[in-house]
């Protein structure tokens, strides 16, 4: 059962690496079978929350090590005629660019090893993000990857409504950096 993966406490943690390697390494653990199925949850609350809000636009991500699998109803959500978008880091220290994605089209991997479309057409930053989570508090700020790259995208105005994709059970206690942003809402697998 999900709920029952242990997370790190900060008395357990000496510093923010440490938190996201312990967060990682639960999310790894975490069964298919699991994960699958809070995948389709998290995925039929995305569809219904855009059904609710009608974004223009969604900036959505490639899975990688673990991260909800949401393909399916990005292919559903493009059906119905939303504009989805894939971050490109371009260089270092600064914000994400968007590329024009289309379910199904080619894609190569980028120096960080994650899916990019093979000839990116760069669009305007997107209306609303989909931010995976490595873990996340009840403030609603995210662990990720330790890079900033969301942090710094997020760091404009207007600011683009920003989702956090999570396992709930990844949720724990961690103090936000002076450069972490609050996400405007986690979308998780509980009720």
């Amino acid at each position: 059962d999900m709920a029952k993966v242990a997370t790190a406490t900060p008395a357990q943690t000496s510093s923010k690496a440490e938190l996201r390697r312990h967060l990682l390494a639960a999310r790894r653990e975490l069964d298919a079978e699991s994960r699958a199925l809070a995948a389709i949850t998290i995925g039929l609350k995305l569809q219904g929350w855009c059904a609710r809000h009608r974004p223009a636009s969604l900036g959505v991500y490639w899975p990688i090590a673990a991260e909800p699998d949401l393909r399916a109803s990005f292919g559903v959500l493009h059906g119905q005629g939303l504009q989805l978008a894939l971050p490109l880091v371009t260089a270092p220290d600064t914000p994400l660019q968007f590329a024009r994605w289309i379910p199904g089209q080619a894609m190569q991997r980028d120096a960080f090893g994650v899916q990019v479309p093979l000839d990116p057409e760069l669009v305007p930053l997107p209306e609303v993000l989909l931010i995976p989570c490595v873990g996340f508090n009840a403030e609603r700020f995210r662990i990720g990857y330790g890079g900033g790259f969301y942090d710094r995208t997020l760091d404009c105005t207007p600011r683009p409504i920003a989702l956090g994709i999570a396992y709930a059970c990844l949720q724990t206690e961690f103090a936000p950096g002076a450069h972490d942003i609050a996400l405007d809402e986690i979308l998780t697998a509980r009720q």
